[in-house]
């Protein structure tokens, strides 16, 4: 039954992966002889494999800051999710009421907004003619631009990848039992003693998979950074597009895609880890 889906999968993604992967080392025959034939900058492989794709990459001063530029967004942007999520959720659990319920209705409205509207929506607010600037000059007041800015970029990928992350947060924090929250404050724990030894333990698993793809989606993500961001550095996937399209070189555009993976593999091993203890909890390893 499931055969189907898993072959057009594998025909339709998991083949074209792996001939970007090969042709980022220099394979540049077959079926990826077409675009290393119009493409600038093409090494070819003299033996099995070459990086000198790779090289040309890590040669040019720009790549090196800008793949800096994107782990740095991506951790900020992760922790700063993953810490608004576990406060709201916190609130939901403990201290339910209009203050709660208001945040945690804030904080899902961007799933129903488009990206790329919302990007151009903070950007204009940010701006250095937008909104939060009009608002400081009508009480003769400065206020500090960030559109354009790599903090525009992390304040918009907050926005964006809060609602997940309060939502993961919010199931697994409603799923503890009551009656663990008594015993704590039946034997003296405080507010913050609950939240840091019953509450996020017991959530752990909803955490870390929001956390994970958080951590993915924003290291990959292009919308965001290529309306809100600045010329330079820029995110890896505003780089992919740029080698691709504007310098005609399939091939570091590949190199880069690959670079993506490799770092985003070393979160979804997080990912992996975390259903795996999930089932091994539940008895289904």
């Amino acid at each position: 039954m499931a055969l189907p889906p898993v072959l057009v999968i594998l025909l339709f993604v998991g083949v074209p992966v792996l001939l970007a992967v090969g042709f980022s080392f220099g394979m540049t025959g077959g079926l990826n002889r077409t675009a290393a034939m119009i493409g600038q900058d093409v090494f070819t492989a003299d033996g099995l494999i070459t990086g000198e794709a790779y090289a040309m990459l890590f040669a040019d001063p720009r790549f090196p800051r800008d793949l800096a530029a994107t782990v740095l967004v991506t951790v900020v942007t992760t922790l700063l999710v993953l810490g608004m999520a576990i406060g709201i959720a916190v609130l939901l659990r403990l201290r339910a009421g209009w203050a709660s319920t208001m945040l945690s209705g804030l904080g899902v409205i961007p799933l129903f907004i488009p990206v790329v509207i919302a990007s151009w929506a903070i950007l204009n607010f940010y701006s250095g003619d937008g909104f939060v600037r009009s608002l400081f000059a009508q009480f003769g007041a400065e206020a500090p631009i960030f559109g354009f800015t790599v903090t525009g970029v992390i304040i918009a990928s907050v926005w964006v990848n809060l609602p997940f992350a309060l939502l993961m947060a919010a199931s697994g924090m409603q799923g503890v039992p009551d009656a663990l929250i008594d015993a704590a404050r039946d034997a003296g724990a405080g507010t913050a003693t609950i939240v840091a030894r019953v509450l996020v333990p017991m959530a752990a698993i909803p955490l870390i998979i929001a956390g994970t793809f958080t951590a993915i989606g924003v290291l990959g993500q292009f919308t965001v950074p290529y309306f809100t961001g600045p010329n330079a550095p820029q995110q890896l996937g505003v780089d992919i597009s740029k080698y691709f399209q504007s310098f005609n070189q399939p091939q570091q555009a590949a190199a880069v895609a690959v670079i993506v993976f490799v770092v985003a593999s070393g979160v979804a091993a997080m990912y992996v880890w975390a259903n795996f203890r999930s089932a091994k909890q539940e008895g289904r390893v």
